[in-house]
């Protein structure tokens, strides 16, 4: 499992100072750029950032905050978690994200969304209604543009292009693209459909259980003549040095944020046997090292995924131990999942394209 690669995925939730008090969005959006720097010099292999357009999160345009990590790191995939497509346009998806490929010397990933929170429809004038339909041509003309050559597209929901070529070109040719998908049958198809490489959303619930969408995307892209790429899935958590630690300061801040999104959705305020529940049994990888490792090799050796991004930012979670989970994932619990992995025969997984 030498080829397993590590992330860290946030959407810039908003923390807490050293005082208890909220620091505001410019200095949470300059707080993911400092712990991107940290896990760099850690070795993690990447860092992703969410779209979100709540007051929550401080990240709205991922690519932006990207080109300023870019200029302040050497090695770390420069990612986003994901890019709301359906509510952008591809061109300027493409656009940007090939200038963060320039400035970060080809680490740019992007990864397309149709987007759990809905919030950029209607700030972007789309109508929810055409959900489907937003994301199905978009993603067709964001494919063509991959090509990097002319494209001649024609849809229901933008202008057509007539043999448009899109600057700038990436030196590679090819930009790492990605699709995150959070359990629809019809999206892992898409996706293989495109030969696209997969990123599962596993947000609650056993992670075993998504191992059919893992099995579908291969089968399907077998069926229809393209490349099965190593799978790749991200989870929230939270590291500290004791399971305690971990759960007593990500818990509070966790179930605000949780009851605040629940509310919006229906559903039921979340109990303290719920969230322990999560974390013995289901994505939630809150815990020491130790704890979090094994929980991670577990659920990568059962999936046979090739990258596994922790959602490392839940909530208000204060910025020295925002910067300590950074810290702990890239010096221990990276190195203990790949140990317990290497010990562990008959084990999947390989590097995603």
């Amino acid at each position: 499992m030498s080829d397993l690669l590590f992330g860290l995925d946030t959407f810039g939730d908003v923390p807490e100072d050293d005082s208890g008090a909220l620091v505001s969005h410019a200095a949470a959006i300059r707080q993911v750029v400092d712990e991107a720097v940290l896990a760099d010099d850690l070795g993690v292999d990447v860092i992703a950032l969410g779209e979100h357009h709540r007051p929550e999160y401080s990240v709205s345009t991922p690519e932006t905050v990207l080109a300023g990590i870019a200029t302040r790191t050497s090695r770390i995939r420069l990612a986003s978690g994901v890019t709301v497509l359906s509510s952008d346009d591809p061109v300027r998806v493409f656009q940007r994200f090939a200038t963060v490929d320039a400035l970060s010397h080809g680490r740019a990933e992007v990864i397309l969304g149709r987007g759990s929170f809905t919030e950029s429809f209607p700030l972007f004038g789309y109508d929810l209604r055409d959900y489907d339909v937003l994301f199905e041509e978009k993603i067709d003309l964001f494919v063509k543009l991959l090509d990097e050559q002319p494209v001649t597209w024609k849809g229901t929901m933008r202008a057509p292009l007539e043999q448009a070529d899109v600057f700038p070109k990436t030196e590679s040719g090819r930009l790492a693209t990605w699709v995150g998908v959070g359990g629809s049958p019809q999206s892992v198809v898409r996706t293989a459909r495109y030969g696209l490489p997969l990123m599962l959303a596993i947000i609650g619930g056993a992670p075993e259980r998504f191992a059919p969408y893992v099995e579908l995307y291969r089968r399907a892209a077998a069926q229809l003549g393209t490349t099965a790429h190593p799978v790749g899935m991200h989870s929230p958590g939270f590291i500290a040095d004791t399971d305690e630690e971990a759960r007593e300061v990500f818990w509070p801040r966790y179930r605000v944020l949780r009851d605040r999104i629940g509310a919006l959705r229906g559903w039921a305020p979340i109990r303290r046997a719920e969230f322990d529940a999560e974390i013995e049994h289901g994505s939630l990888y809150v815990g020491s090292p130790e704890t979090v490792a094994r929980r991670i090799a577990r659920a990568v050796g059962s999936l046979g995924v090739g990258r596994f991004d922790l959602i490392y930012t839940a909530g208000t979670q204060p910025i020295s131990a925002r910067l300590r989970a950074v810290e702990l994932y890239g010096s221990r619990v990276i190195p203990m999942v790949r140990d317990i992995l290497a010990s562990s025969p008959g084990t999947e997984g390989g590097t995603p394209t």
